[in-house]
Order: C-alpha cells, then structure tokens, then sequence
C-alpha cells in the first residue's frame, strides 16, 4: 500500500483535475472490488449494483475527504461501506416493506440507530488508526534527526514565557517553508534564521533545540492530527499556538 501522505497528496489532486480522479479510481479498483465484496459475501464483479455503488462511493470520498478525517482509505471504506448498506436496506425494504426506521430489538431502537452507532464505531477506530500511523511516522523521521519522544519531553520548555519564545521561532518557520525544507535538506536547525526572525534569544532555542526541532517536524509531511492535537492543548494551556 503505497505513503498514506502520497495518497492525500493525490487525493487533493483528484479534487479539482476530473482526468485525475479518474486515474485514482482505476489505481484503486482493487480495493474498491475488495470493499464491496465483503458486503455481498462474493466476489464482486462489475455486473453487481454494489461494483458501481462502490465506485461512486470512492469518488464521493475523494471529494469530501479533509485531512482531520484520518487516513483516507479508511475514510473510503466507511463511505463505501455505508453507500452499500443505504442500497441494500432500499432493496430490501422495496422487496419486503422493511423501513429504516422500524424496531430492531426490544429496546424501541430502529435500524437506523445501529447503523449510525457502528457508521461512529467505525470513524473512530479510523481516527485512532489513522492517529497511530503519524505517530509511528514521525517517530521513525524524528529517529533520523537523533531525537526521540523522550528527549522531547525532557527538552520541552516549562515557563510560559520559555514556551511563548520557542513558539515564535516554530510559528517563524511555518510561516517560512523554505525553512522546514532547509532543515529536512540539512537535518540541522536553521538556528541564526530562528533567532533573526523570530526574535528570540539564541541561548533560549538552543537549551531547547530537541523540543523546537521536532516542532518544526511535525509542521512537515503533513502530520495534521497531530498539529490539530498540539493546538487543542496548547490553546487549553493559554493561547499559545504553534
């Protein structure tokens, strides 16, 4: 399975070239097949309603997807999954007057409430899933700059005013990609850079070089659960951003 990250990258592609979307859906017909056969307990073929339901399902999902939903193949099996459910209940209920929203147990609970309850059963586990790859990611890139979790926490700035300086020097650098390129390129802080342009005293951003180094990696790469987890904290904290 090729990068999850080139996979968005083609996915935002898709959204806006038509020829683009096209040549994803063919790339991924395998999945796509695949996804669509665990419903009908059979090999899918292209004659089944739930091949065609499936890819219009995944093109659904190139254009709805953003990055806070998690990994976006498991974002696409969900639609898929859900498009060929929604089919199967109109067929049934079409051949044997089944309505969606009829009792399904004892606890005056309809179809439609299990439905939704496994449809948030299933975007959740995505989420952590896909939360669980950027962490092993970044922990794999940031084992290339020498530095680990660890050495993170224990490099990490404690005073508020320590953390608001380190902070202008991250913000400094994301706003200036050319930088992130350049440390990725030389797997070295860009320290007079930071210094210059953020304002910062040298000495502060070199006691915590660690902690600003994996910063500015999890600004690279597309490591968006993760920034949209620091910034929750970080806002929580006192309305520092990064």
């Amino acid at each position: 399975m090729r990068n999850e990250h080139q996979i968005i990258r083609a996915v935002y592609a898709a959204k806006e070239d038509l020829q683009k979307a096209d040549d994803l859906i063919r790339d991924y017909i395998p999945f796509i097949r695949s996804e669509a056969s665990k419903y009908i307990s059979r090999l899918c073929t292209e004659q089944d309603d739930e091949y065609s339901i499936a890819m219009i399902a995944f093109h659904e999902a190139i254009l709805g997807y953003e990055r806070g939903r998690g990994a976006f193949l498991s974002y696409a099996s969900m639609l898929i999954r859900s498009r060929i459910i929604d089919f199967q209940r109109k067929e049934a209920r079409h051949q044997g007057h089944i309505s969606l929203y009829a009792e399904s147990g004892d606890d005056d609970r309809t179809i439609m409430d299990e439905v939704a309850d496994e449809r948030d059963h299933f975007e959740e586990s995505a989420n952590l899933e896909a939360t669980k790859q950027e962490i092993e990611e970044l922990s794999d890139v940031m084992a290339d700059f020498g530095v680990s979790f660890s050495d993170v926490a224990d490099n990490s700035p404690k005073q508020e005013r320590t953390l608001e300086a380190c902070a202008s020097a991250i913000r400094y650098a994301a706003e200036n990609k050319y930088l992130l390129d350049e440390l990725l390129r030389t797997k070295k802080l860009p320290m007079a850079q930071l210094v210059t342009g953020s304002g910062a005293e040298r000495k502060t951003l070199e006691r915590h070089r660690k902690y600003i180094l994996a910063m500015l990696l999890i600004q690279t790469n597309g490591y968006e659960i993760i920034r949209g987890h620091l910034r929750h904290v970080l806002n929580r904290k006192g309305g520092v951003s990064v």
